[in-house]
């Protein structure tokens, strides 16, 4: 944090005094600004700043100010090498469990998971409408195709999915 000490050539005129007074109030006699009730440290004339803020660090780690962050002991995740400027939105995506992928890849997904949700349905009812709500976003996403790359589907045929769900029972129970 920065320390200054607010002089009557910072702020002039009658109508800042008033400002200026409730600055200094924040000051220490050493000139330090308070923060959080704490005098901060001003760098002394005549010293690197490199080797104030080592000074610094070393002064709280031996304070243990930095054994009770998290992660303390642990090693930092992430060995890519290449810089990404959006890494702390992965980051915060990757811990909350969320996935952003371009409309048409999320229905290929959707798809996928629709045909494996109709295989092991447990009925033919269930089959044709897993079947039929997937083709209707088909449908939807075909007539008016969103930016991103191309879904390179098309709907599935119902009677088709079903008799493989049938042959799949069959074989299963024989």
């Amino acid at each position: 944090m920065r320390s200054f000490l607010v002089t009557g050539s910072c702020l002039r005129g009658a109508r800042d005094a008033h400002r200026r007074r409730m600055i200094n109030r924040q000051l220490g006699r050493s000139g330090g600004l308070r923060h959080n009730g704490l005098m901060t440290e001003r760098k002394p004339p005549g010293v690197s700043f490199e080797s104030f803020v080592d000074k610094q660090i070393r002064d709280a780690q031996a304070r243990g100010e930095f054994s009770t962050l998290p992660g303390a002991g642990k090693p930092l995740s992430g060995d890519d090498t290449s810089y990404d400027e959006l890494w702390w939105i992965k980051q915060k995506m990757v811990r909350e469990g969320m996935s952003v992928l371009p409309p048409t890849l999320a229905l290929r997904k959707e798809a996928e998971d629709a045909l494996a949700a109709a295989a092991s349905a447990p009925s033919e009812r269930l089959v044709r409408k897993i079947i039929t709500e997937i083709n209707t976003k088909i449908r939807d996403m075909m007539f008016k195709p969103p930016p991103g790359p191309p879904l390179g589907l098309k709907p599935y045929d119902v009677e088709a999915v079903v008799r493989e769900w049938r042959e799949r029972r069959e074989r299963a129970s024989s």
